[in-house]
């Protein structure tokens, strides 16, 4: 069996020789290391929005375009539609809390974009018990007069325990 590595040990010799160096993720972050902490700071704002279930907070990390599909794959466009939902969604289950912990945030500053992938949680209490569910996110930010806003986000479950609601898709 052939191997690649003559080639690629080739590909980089001449690379190095040419004076062009690779952009390893650790510099590509070093350089955005400026932004990152602002948008894991408005993440955990938002976090601490949704357990105080303060609407006015929670919106105002949004873009007035916002776009999020739920875990029921619903999707909502817009600021005033996803506070809507917000607040039906703390109606219908009042102990309602979701938690975003972001694991990557890349930025590419010269487009004022950002992605941010994590872990997210969320519990109630259904009529038959309290309830854990959880998955994945992506989230898409924008840097908009020098304040990171989130433009869409997309929550995908992997896995919901404790009550009835866990057996059947919503």
């Amino acid at each position: 069996m052939k191997t690649a590595f003559p080639y690629v040990a080739s590909v980089a010799l001449l690379a190095l020789v040419a004076g062009v160096r690779p952009d390893p993720p650790m510099q590509a972050r070093a350089r955005q290391s400026g932004d990152e902490p602002l948008i894991r700071a408005a993440r955990e704002r938002s976090n601490q929005a949704i357990a105080a279930h303060d609407l006015t907070a929670i919106a105002r990390v949004w873009m007035p375009d916002v776009h999020v599909v739920s875990s029921t794959s619903a999707q909502t466009a817009g600021r005033d539609a996803n506070r809507a939902r917000m607040t039906q969604q703390f109606t219908n289950r009042p102990d309602t809390i979701y938690v975003r912990r972001p694991a990557v945030v890349d930025v590419y500053p010269q487009w004022a974009v950002a992605s941010e992938r994590g872990e997210w949680t969320g519990t109630w209490t259904e009529p038959d018990g309290a309830l854990e569910i959880g998955g994945t996110y992506l989230a898409q930010w924008r840097k908009v007069d020098g304040r990171w806003l989130i433009q869409a986000e997309l929550f995908v479950p992997t896995r919901c325990t404790g009550a009835k609601y866990c057996t059947q898709r919503p």
